[in-house]
């Protein structure tokens, strides 16, 4: 384990504080509460995360795991690559993820059994395993997601959302319980357009900001009424107010507006981002970041390659793989890469046999996934699969380490209870162990 020693080694102090017996029979997870709970200081690393989300399951073969000992029906058409990690190889359309390894880790112990869209998605996106069968294409919500948990525990400054997704909302990505203030805020245009412009960040024409106040304040009126007061929970009126009342700080918000003028970077830096929507979109959750915003999903669609993986790979990894580690490098040249967590995944991986289309189905035992920046030791894979890829080998990690390592990154107590608006207790994550090679 890894461990960063300004933030969590244990003093004598802290030994006398917290009690010998206690700390040496404590998991990680106590340990580091009852650290803060001796300091008084929070243990949260990442003030931001940025979340890549390869919807579809992108292929562990041809990205960071590579098995070129493999049958061809397996291995596939692609050479590995070396990365600056000694013994450590990534596919070969890789090359500038490669060339940085030294600021990222590859996760290759994950898995799950939730081998479908939706299922997945729902379990990767917010740790808990769907409560019912949920089929492919299912839009499904049985707990808070990742995002709607930050938006929630920590907020934005500014006007500022506090839970971005660009350009549409995961089918898992809502708030559930949570309420509708906690759902992510789609930017659904494209900020490689020249006219890129994001909704509700400005007053519409001939609207003076006199007159706006003069609205907002008869609709506050109105708020008041014993009929608005006495609604309960749920009801579509409310929800209709908050994204109300959101829109409105956006639209006085001089620092979203200044987040979202992204014309305002240089053409060197758009076109090391990559002049396409996804690069772009990458270049906005940066300035988002410096913005303060602590939660933001950059949706990218299109990995369920059950037909023609190698084409559909050699087409478009070169510039995804520019974009993700363009995005690592500029958070860490500008300081933020030790306070920004960014993650790159999707519900699952792919099969280990070449389907008779040259492409490969899903398979949730086994997934690669990576993590850069917020105090994660770099220069490392953790975890193997075996030699095939069909599973890893040794200790394996769940979507429940998964997110409980994201809310220890961001402060949130991953064993926190939270309640329904029927009282209903729910735990955060049921298993609150984090990947401890991350931490």
């Amino acid at each position: 384990m890894t461990v960063q020693k300004t933030r969590f080694s244990a003093t004598r102090r802290d030994c006398l504080k917290l009690g010998l017996s206690a700390l040496c029979g404590a998991g990680f997870v106590d340990l580091l509460r009852l650290k803060a709970h001796a300091s008084g200081a929070s243990d949260a690393v990442a003030r931001s995360v940025i979340l890549i989300w390869m919807d579809g399951g992108p292929t562990h073969y041809e990205t960071f795991d590579p098995k070129p000992n493999a049958p061809a029906e397996i291995r596939g058409q692609f050479q590995p690559i070396a990365t600056r990690t000694p013994g450590v190889h990534f596919s070969q359309h890789m090359q500038k993820l490669a060339g940085i390894s030294d600021k990222l880790a590859i996760v290759r112990s994950i898995r799950h059994d939730q081998g479908n869209h939706g299922a997945g998605n729902h379990y990767m996106m917010t740790g808990a395993p769907p409560r019912i069968p949920v089929g492919c294409g299912a839009f499904v919500s049985f707990h808070p997601s990742l995002g709607s948990v930050t938006a929630h525990e920590r907020g934005a400054p500014h006007g500022l959302p506090a839970y971005f997704s660009m350009p549409s909302m995961s089918r898992s990505g809502g708030p559930n319980f949570l309420g509708a203030r906690y759902a992510p805020f789609v930017v659904d245009d494209n900020p490689n357009n020249p006219d890129f412009r994001v909704r509700d960040v400005a007053l519409p024409s001939g609207l003076s900001e006199a007159r706006f106040d003069s609205r907002r304040e008869i609709r506050s009126e109105v708020d008041r009424m014993q009929r608005i007061l006495d609604q309960q929970a749920g009801d579509p009126v409310n929800a209709l107010d908050e994204h109300y009342t959101q829109a409105a700080d956006l639209m006085r918000s001089r620092e979203a507006q200044a987040a979202f003028d992204i014309g305002r970077e240089s053409e060197r830096v758009r076109s090391a981002y990559g002049r396409n929507p996804f690069g772009q979109r990458a270049l906005l959750a940066r300035r988002l970041v410096e913005a303060g915003v602590p939660f933001i999903t950059l949706y990218d669609g299109g990995w369920d390659h059950h037909v023609g993986v190698f084409a559909a790979c050699q087409q478009r990894l070169p510039s995804w793989d520019n974009a993700v580690a363009t995005l690592i490098e500029d958070l860490d040249q500008r300081g933020l890469l030790a306070s920004t967590l960014v993650l790159a995944l999707g519900e699952f991986g792919r099969t280990p046999t070449i389907n008779r289309d040259a492409g490969r189905d899903h398979w949730s035992n086994s997934m690669s996934v990576l993590f850069a920046g917020a105090g994660t030791p770099g220069n490392q894979a953790v975890g193997a699969t075996d030699v095939r890829g069909y599973a890893p080998v040794g200790r394996t990690h769940s979507p429940e380490n998964f997110a409980s390592t994201i809310y220890l990154k961001l402060g949130i107590d991953p064993a926190k209870i939270l309640y329904t608006p029927q009282g209903r207790p729910t735990h955060l994550v049921s298993n609150a162990q984090p990947i401890a090679e991350l931490m």
